[in-house]
């Protein structure tokens, strides 16, 4: 298992990101989020950090948070686009939702995470989308 680490604040890197690639409205944070965090909405309507830790509702991601934002404040998912994510990555491997960093991704499967949540591009650039399909 390797989680992949964050280099700098990921950014959505797809040129035009049509409507579709938008995640729900007026949506709020639950707790604090980072830019590029796998997310989920609770029963409550809020939105949380995904995990892969179980196999239940925490390990279904919905979108990728599209800045940072506090808890209270609105945020923005985003799906199905290209980001700026590390640094040193493999082209072409798979990436799943991590089970042990909260919002994180990994290269490996976790309890929750079995399916792929995206793949690498080239050794900056990540492909992202949600598992809500």
């Amino acid at each position: 298992m390797a989680a992949i680490s964050k280099s700098g604040t990921p950014s959505v890197c797809t040129m035009l990101p049509g409507g579709g690639n938008y995640v729900g409205s007026n949506l709020i944070a639950n707790a604090a989020l980072a830019a590029g965090d796998a997310c989920y909405i609770l029963s409550t309507g809020k939105v949380a950090l995904a995990t892969g830790a179980a196999a239940n509702a925490a390990a279904r991601v919905i979108g990728f948070a599209a800045a940072a934002a506090a808890a209270g404040e609105p945020v923005t998912l985003m799906d199905n686009v290209d980001w700026y994510y590390g640094s040193g990555l493999t082209p072409g491997i798979p990436v799943y939702l991590s089970g042990s960093t909260a919002g994180g991704i990994d290269t490996a499967t976790s309890t929750g995470g079995t399916a792929p949540i995206g793949y690498t591009l080239d050794a900056t650039r990540i492909r992202l989308w949600s598992a809500r399909y």
